[in-house]
């Protein structure tokens, strides 16, 4: 019997034994519900290949995708006090802090890089809804005026990607103040004449919408973006009235003329390419592997 226990029923046990396996390999699309091989979906930068829906993509993919090769350099941003307002609510604001780093890796919502696009020195900050819905508070407000600094200095052009849910709470008046803050820098970038230029992704809402989201020189949308002050449950409570079919969308929005053009994901390095090279009055890029034009795999049968 021991030897059975001992010997034998181990053996087997391994034979059948389950592989782990992670849990992640498949990724659901929010919008059509297809499970997207996560190698694949990372190919395509996050954009279903069943249905176009453009999901989020992380600060790292997004300067990977915009910067020649995906070489850049991250610009180094100003340090900010932690907790100015000794905020608690569930938990310490400290450890939400602590939490949210842990998960992206960034110091917080917004990191600035600058490199080539296209052969043209640019100044890119990335606004990460991953970490705290992308908010808006003394770190992120010092990210968008040291991007503005950082394109002043170097007569480049700024490209700001654009993702959050408003002001941090947080840090009350302190967040809000980043909004003045960060148009004051903006309007240093158009009395030099270099182009500014804002991507709005899921979602643009709140307070980034109420400052340097609209004051770009050109504003362009990813495809189904939700952009926007309030939310649209919260406009229709208050003005009790269903909304239109894609109120606050991209789309929407393009047909009233709040956004200028709405651009697919793998289209988006051309696009910023022509225009910054149409504004700062360059010819087009000699280089035909300059963009890259990256093709969604094809979905199994």
């Amino acid at each position: 019997m021991n030897w059975i226990n001992n010997v034998v029923r181990p053996k087997i046990q391994k034979v059948f034994k389950k592989r782990d396996v992670p849990d992640n390999l498949w990724i659901k699309c929010g919008n059509c519900g297809e499970m997207v091989f996560h190698r694949d979906l990372a190919i395509a930068l996050n954009v279903c290949p069943s249905c176009n829906f453009h999901m989020k993509l992380g600060t790292k993919e997004r300067f990977q995708q915009l910067f020649d090769q995906g070489e850049y350099e991250e610009v180094a941003l100003p340090d900010v006090a932690v907790d100015p307002l000794k905020f608690r609510d569930q938990k310490r604001y400290p450890d939400r802090i602590k939490e949210a780093r842990s998960k992206t890796g960034r110091n917080d919502a917004v990191t600035v890089a600058h490199g080539a696009l296209d052969g043209i020195e640019t100044v890119i900050s990335v606004q990460d809804f991953a970490f705290m819905g992308g908010s808006l508070g003394m770190a992120a407000g010092e990210g968008i005026v040291k991007g503005a600094q950082e394109a002043l200095a170097r007569k480049a052009p700024y490209v700001v990607i654009a993702a959050a849910g408003g002001a941090r709470m947080q840090e009350g008046i302190l967040s809000l103040m980043q909004m003045p803050r960060s148009i004051v820098a903006i309007q240093a970038l158009r009395e030099e004449g270099l182009p500014y230029i804002v991507v709005m992704t899921d979602p643009t809402t709140g307070g980034v919408t109420a400052s340097y989201a609209m004051l770009g020189d050109v504003h362009i949308a990813e495809p189904g973006a939700l952009i926007g002050f309030a939310g649209p449950r919260v406009i229709e409570q208050t003005i009790r009235e269903k909304l239109p079919d894609g109120f606050q969308r991209a789309e929407y929005l393009l047909e009233h003329g709040m956004v200028d053009m709405v651009v697919h994901r793998h289209e988006l390095k051309g696009t910023l390419a022509r225009l910054i090279r149409l504004m700062t009055h360059r010819p087009a890029s000699p280089r035909k592997d300059a963009l890259p034009v990256v093709q969604p795999p094809v979905p199994a049968a």
